[in-house]
């Protein structure tokens, strides 16, 4: 048979419809983590999700002669139906992520729908991109491995060109959202195979529309969530999570969240005629970062705040540069999500006239050192989220040592890091650190727990210089820095110190040091500091509050 004789045999619109199926799942990928996300937190969502979707769509590519014999055109008719109505599923469950635990919640979240999505995806593309080949002349081999492969193709490239789009545009309008994405791809399911059947899914569109808070506006959240003492006061899909600010009525205070973690917050509650000249964070950390002023010169003597620069990376709500600012600090600011500078600005009192960049880090100060007239900074704070899911790449080796070359001989920077000091990737990013820095103290927010055989998560402050030699003391503060706030006369100064011997212990096939080569290496030992992370958020914000988002 010639080629042309085989093109003409080729059923291109079965062809076409198996090959769109697979891309809408392949897009439902990422958009199924960005759905748990919120509520489960990003790496927990990623640990079982490959896997899951793996078996499901291998059981569902081996099954699939008896998908069609037993449920025949069936099979195709409940792929809208079942795609319009894992959202509804997906948010019951979802509402029980405290009883299911972390990482079995985001399992079987997507058991509900997504999965089994995934199976008679994957069966009934396969067999119709299986028919339309008609490859029965060359063999069994290639009769079921040629669409194999090319099935594993189209949704690999499919997943890749989704990631690269969302990473782009989500948020962008309330169709990019992740509650609205999945209502796109069931509404695109649809399309590709219409039938009677999908008015089987109209109540699930009416409880998405009338119900189902993820879909609606802000005023549906509060009213799931007054019950516990909060609202909702803005929220927006963003590259680096899901943001929102949240204000606390009982305690008085007011947080902005990504995920499943807080980048911060603010006390509101105040007594009378108390008036902070910057607000008091809710963590005692952020008041420590400020202590880099404290830190005394190579000579012994006080710093001065006068025609002083400083390099902030990681803007969070932006207390730690407010207040820099405050002290007459020139102040650079580099962030990398937009949405966090445009929610401290409205919602937190950072300054809306200091223009914040957005940018990479590790761009920013790439290009920042191939400058001639780069400035060089007499302070730096490292202050990204962490916790478990920190960017790897701005605690490596490569970029601390960047750094280190825009800090002032005699400058002081200060890296925040939330971890179990027990854990691997916390030594690992303290050694990189004290490698990096000739001169360093390590402070913990609180005192150690006083059973912490099994686990001792803390934010912590590691002060550093580049002195050699001349150890690392902190002036006693006086009251002009604490800028009006009780906060800062208790927590200003640090005092939980750790011994850096703490992080010495190197677990077998482990790295003394993080460089840019192996960053990929740390994303498997980060997800038990997640999952402990987790736990900790549930803690200090109540379940309701993260599942209806």
């Amino acid at each position: 048979m010639s080629l042309e004789e085989y093109i003409r045999r080729v059923d291109f619109y079965r062809l076409g419809s198996g090959a769109t199926l697979l891309v809408l799942l392949a897009f439902y990928s990422p958009v199924m983590l960005l759905v748990l996300s919120p509520t489960y937190g990003a790496l927990p969502a990623h640990i079982f999700h490959v896997y899951g979707l793996g078996i499901f769509a291998a059981a569902g590519w081996f099954l699939k002669d008896q998908v069609q014999l037993r449920l025949g055109r069936l099979a195709a008719y409940m792929l809208p139906v079942l795609a319009f109505w894992t959202p509804t599923l997906q948010y019951f469950v979802m509402q029980q992520s405290s009883m299911l635990g972390n990482p079995l919640g985001p399992v079987i979240t997507e058991l509900f729908g997504y999965y089994p999505l995934a199976l008679l995806t994957v069966a009934i593309a396969g067999k119709q991109i299986q028919y339309s080949l008609h490859l029965e002349d060359m063999g069994d081999v290639a009769a079921e491995h040629v669409p194999l492969v090319g099935s594993y193709l189209v949704y690999s490239l499919g997943e890749h060109f989704a990631k690269a789009l969302l990473s782009r545009f989500i948020g962008f309008t309330v169709v990019f959202s992740r509650a609205g994405l999945q209502f796109v791809i069931a509404i695109l399911y649809a399309a590709v195979v219409p039938s009677k059947m999908l008015l089987l899914a109209i109540p699930s569109v009416l409880f998405s529309i009338t119900a189902d808070v993820h879909f609606g506006g802000i005023g549906g959240v509060n009213s799931a969530i007054q019950s516990e003492g909060y609202s909702i006061l803005a929220r927006q899909e963003s590259y680096t999570g899901y943001i929102s600010v949240l204000e606390n009525h009982n305690d008085g205070f007011r947080v902005m969240r990504c995920d499943h973690s807080l980048l911060g917050g603010q006390w509101t509650k105040m007594a009378p005629g108390y008036h902070p000249q910057v607000q008091d964070p809710v963590y005692a950390v952020f008041t420590m970062l400020e202590a880099v002023r404290l830190v005394e010169n190579s000579h012994g003597s006080h710093r001065v705040d006068a025609g002083s620069k400083a390099l902030v990376i990681g803007l969070g709500v932006g207390t730690t540069p407010a207040a820099l600012m405050k002290h007459g600090i020139d102040t650079t600011v580099v962030e990398l999500d937009p949405v966090v500078v445009k929610f401290a600005k409205q919602y937190f009192n950072f300054p809306s006239n200091h223009a914040t960049t957005v940018d990479d880090a590790t761009k920013f100060v790439k290009r920042a050192l191939k400058t001639p007239s780069a400035h060089q900074y007499d302070y730096i704070v490292h202050d990204v989220f962490t916790g478990g899911a920190e960017p790897a790449e701005l605690f490596t080796i490569d970029f601390l040592h960047d750094l280190s070359s825009l800090l002032k001989d005699d400058g002081v920077i200060a890296i925040n890091y939330a971890g179990d000091l027990a854990l691997y990737p916390t030594g690992l990013v303290v050694r990189t650190i004290l490698a990096t820095f000739p001169t360093c103290r390590i402070f913990r927010e609180n005192a150690p727990p006083a059973d912490n055989e099994n686990q001792d998560f803390t934010n912590m402050v590691i002060f550093c210089t580049k002195n050699i030699g001349a150890p690392l003391k902190f002036r006693s503060p006086e009251q002009a820095d604490f800028l009006g706030s009780d906060s800062r006369k208790n927590y200003l100064l640090p005092t939980h110190e750790i011994d850096p011997a703490v992080f010495d212990p190197i677990p077998k096939g482990g790295s003394r040091l993080l460089v840019d080569k192996e960053v990929k290496r740390l994303y498997k030992y980060q997800d038990r500091g997640a999952l402990e992370h987790w736990e900790i958020m549930r803690k200090v914000i109540p379940a309701a509050v993260w599942e209806n988002w």
